[in-house]
C-alpha cells in the first residue's frame, strides 16, 4: 500500500483523552492535520505510522488568547519564533497576540506586515488583534477584512502607552464594531484614576514597588468593567474583559452576564497563585498590569473559574529583558513577565493538588476560549473533524522552573525556582509535531496559520442601531428616516 492510500496519517494509541466532560482511554487517527477518529484502537483505520501516548494524557492544545511576542519593533525581548517556541513548550497551540507593538497595529498595512512577519516565523497557529481607539475607527472595515480575531481597547496605560479613548469615542467605537461580530477585548482600568494617583506618589518621593499597586487599587478595574458593561448592553458589542485580579470586580461582571450583556473574561495564574505579600521578595520583576493583588483576592477568583463567572486563562505573556525589569525606581520598569510556557504546568500542579480537576482545565484553556471566539470544533475539541491540536501531559513529572532555560528571549520572571508537577512533552499542531520529547521541531517555523481564516463570529446583535453617532449626524430634519 502506498503512502497515499492510507486512510490515516497517524494513529495516536494508549493515551488517557481529555476533553471538557471526560478523561477516557482512547486511539486518535489524525489524516491531514485533522482528526478523523477517535475511540477503540482496534477500530482505528490503517495509517502511515504510529505513535505510542502510553502513560500519558493528551488535552486539546491550549488556546492563549492574550500574548505579546513584541514583533515588530520589540524584537530584542521576543519576536514570532522564540514565542510560539515557548508555547509550544507550554502545550499552547493557538496563541492572540496583542497589537501594541512598532507600529501599532491600526491599520490595514500595519496588519499586512504583521502577518507576513508571523506567518513565517509562527511555529503554533495564531490570531492577530488590531487596536480599537480614536485613531482607528475609520479603518475598523479594513481590519476586518485583512484578518483580525478581534480588538484591543486600552481603556488604561500600559506597555506602549497607547492611547486611551474617552468615554464618547469608546461608546462610537462599540457602535462600530458591534455589527461586525468581532468581540473587542478590554484593558479594563480606568486610565484618569491611574494617572492621578501616580503622579502624586512620585510627587511624594514613592519609588518602591508596591507604589505601583498603590498606583492601581482595584476601583480601577471596578469602574472600568461596569463602564464598558453598560456600553456594551447599549450597542450589542460582544467584550472581554482581559487579566481580571481581583475579586471586587466580579460583581459588574456577574451583574453584566445576569443582565444578558454579551462579556466573557479571564484571568492568569500570577493573579491565583502569586500575592502583593511577595513584592519585597520580587521587586519590579512582578511588576504587571493590573497589578498582583493581595492574596485575599485569590480564592473569589477561583471560585470565579469554578463557577463561570470567568470563562478561561490566559497568560498575558509579556517578556522583557532583566535590565529592564530590575531597575530600582519602580515607574522605570517594564511591565510584565513571561507565562506562555510555563501557565499550564502551575496549573496543572493545581490538579495534582487537588484544587480542580484536568477536566476544568481544559474547559478554561482550550473549550471555552474556542467557543467564545468562534473556533469551536476545529479548535478546543479531540473529536472527528477538529484540527489535530494536542498536548501530551505526563501529569506526574516534577520540576523546577528556571528562568534560564526558557524558550522566550526574557529569562526573567517570579516563577523562578517553583517547583511544579506536570509537564507538556510534546506538541501537535494540526497533526505535525512541533515539539517532542522537549525538544523544539525546529523545520515547524512558519508552520503556524492564522486563525481568522475559520473563525465563525455567528449572527452580531446591534442594538440602538438608530442613535449610533454615524445615524444621528446623516440624519437631516425634516427628512425620512
Amino acid at each position: 500500500m502506498s503512502d497515499q492510500d492510507f486512510p490515516a496519517d497517524l494513529v495516536i494509541t494508549g493515551g488517557q483523552v481529555v476533553t471538557h466532560e471526560t478523561i477516557r482511554p482512547a486511539a486518535i487517527a489524525v489524516k491531514d492535520g485533522r482528526i478523523v477518529a477517535v475511540g477503540e484502537e482496534d477500530a482505528m483505520p490503517a495509517a502511515r505510522q504510529t505513535f505510542d501516548a502510553t502513560g500519558l494524557h493528551i488535552l486539546p492544545g491550549a488556546i492563549d488568547v492574550h500574548v505579546h511576542f513584541r514583533d515588530p519593533g520589540y524584537t530584542h525581548k521576543e519576536d514570532f519564533e522564540s514565542g510560539t517556541a515557548a508555547a509550544a513548550f507550554g502545550g499552547v497551540t493557538t496563541v492572540f497576540d496583542m497589537p501594541n507593538t512598532i507600529p501599532t497595529v491600526a491599520d490595514a498595512a500595519s496588519l499586512a506586515e504583521k502577518h507576513a512577519i508571523a506567518s513565517a516565523k509562527a511555529h503554533v497557529d495564531y490570531g492577530l488583534y488590531a487596536v480599537l481607539g480614536e485613531e482607528s475607527l475609520a479603518n475598523v472595515p479594513a481590519l476586518v477584512e485583512g484578518g483580525i480575531i478581534g480588538f484591543k481597547l486600552y481603556m488604561g496605560n500600559t506597555f506602549g502607552r497607547i492611547p486611551s479613548p474617552s468615554t464618547g469615542a469608546m461608546l462610537e467605537a462599540f457602535e462600530v464594531v458591534a455589527p461586525t461580530g468581532k468581540r473587542v477585548s478590554l484593558h479594563a482600568e480606568t486610565n484618569s484614576i491611574m494617572e492621578r494617583r501616580q503622579s502624586r506618589l512620585v510627587e511624594a518621593g514613592r519609588t518602591d514597588a508596591l507604589a505601583h499597586l498603590a498606583s492601581r487599587p482595584a476601583v480601577v478595574a471596578v469602574e472600568a468593567v461596569a463602564r464598558a458593561a453598560i456600553l456594551a448592553e447599549w450597542t450589542g458589542a460582544r467584550i472581554h474583559i482581559l487579566h481580571i485580579s481581583s475579586a471586587a470586580e466580579l460583581g459588574p461582571l456577574r451583574d453584566a452576564k445576569a443582565r444578558g450583556v454579551d462579556i466573557t473574561g479571564e484571568t492568569g495564574a500570577h493573579y491565583l497563585m502569586l500575592a502583593a505579600e511577595e513584592y519585597g521578595r520580587w521587586g519590579g520583576i512582578i511588576r504587571v498590569n493590573p497589578p498582583v493583588r493581595e492574596a485575599a483576592n485569590q480564592g473569589p477568583l477561583w471560585d470565579a473559574l469554578m463557577d463561570g463567572t470567568i470563562d478561561m486563562i490566559a497568560t498575558d505573556h509579556a517578556p522583557h529583558t532583566p535590565e529592564e525589569k530590575t531597575r530600582t525606581d519602580i515607574w522605570t520598569v517594564d511591565c510584565g513577565f513571561p507565562g506562555v510556557e510555563t501557565q499550564i504546568p502551575l496549573m496543572l500542579t493545581e490538579v495534582a493538588a487537588g484544587r480542580m480537576a484536568l477536566t476544568d482545565l481544559v474547559r478554561w484553556s482550550a473549550y471555552n476560549p474556542a467557543k467564545v471566539w468562534g473556533l469551536y470544533p476545529r479548535k478546543g475539541a479531540i473529536q472527528s473533524g477538529a484540527d489535530a491540536d494536542l498536548a501530551f501531559i505526563d501529569l506526574d513529572r516534577r520540576w523546577t522552573i528556571d528562568d534560564a532555560a526558557l524558550q522566550s528571549r526574557s529569562k526573567v520572571s517570579p516563577w523562578h525556582g517553583r517547583e511544579v508537577q506536570g509537564l507538556p512533552v510534546h506538541t501537535m499542531v494540526r497533526g505535525r509535531f512541533v515539539m517532542k520529547d522537549r525538544t523544539l521541531m525546529v523545520d515547524t517555523r512558519g508552520h503556524g496559520r492564522s486563525v481568522h481564516t475559520i473563525q465563525d463570529v455567528g449572527t452580531p446583535s446591534p442594538r440602538h442601531t438608530d442613535e449610533t453617532l454615524a445615524a444621528v449626524v446623516a440624519h437631516r430634519p425634516g427628512e425620512a428616516a
